[in-house]
C-alpha cells in the first residue's frame, strides 16, 4: 500500500512563530493543532498552513524535517513558505 507523508510547516496567527512538523496524515494532523490537541503547541494558535512537501517515505520525511529544523533560520522558512503554494 503506498502511503504519502508530509512535513509541514504551519505559523502561528497570534504570535507569528513557526511549527514544522511530518505525518502520514496531513488533514488530522492540522485539526489536531487547530484544536490545541498537540501538546508542543497548545495554546499557541490559531495555527495556518503556509508550506508543505510531499514524500513517499515516512524516513524522507523525517530526513527533511530535521534538515528544515537543523539550519535554525527563520529566514530560511519565510524563503521556503514564500516559494510555497500554500498559503
Amino acid at each position: 500500500m503506498f502511503m504519502t507523508y508530509w512535513v509541514y510547516i504551519l505559523q502561528s496567527e497570534s504570535t507569528g512563530r513557526y511549527y514544522i512538523g511530518h505525518t502520514n496524515d496531513l488533514e488530522d494532523r492540522l485539526t489536531r493543532h487547530t484544536e490545541g490537541r498537540t501538546a508542543a503547541n497548545k495554546g499557541r494558535g490559531p495555527w495556518r498552513l503556509v508550506h508543505r512537501e510531499e514524500f513517499s517515505t515516512r524516513q524522507a520525511a523525517a530526513a527533511r524535517e530535521r534538515a528544515i529544523k537543523n539550519r535554525k533560520s527563520r529566514r530560511y522558512i519565510e524563503i521556503l513558505c514564500s516559494r510555497s503554494a500554500v498559503g
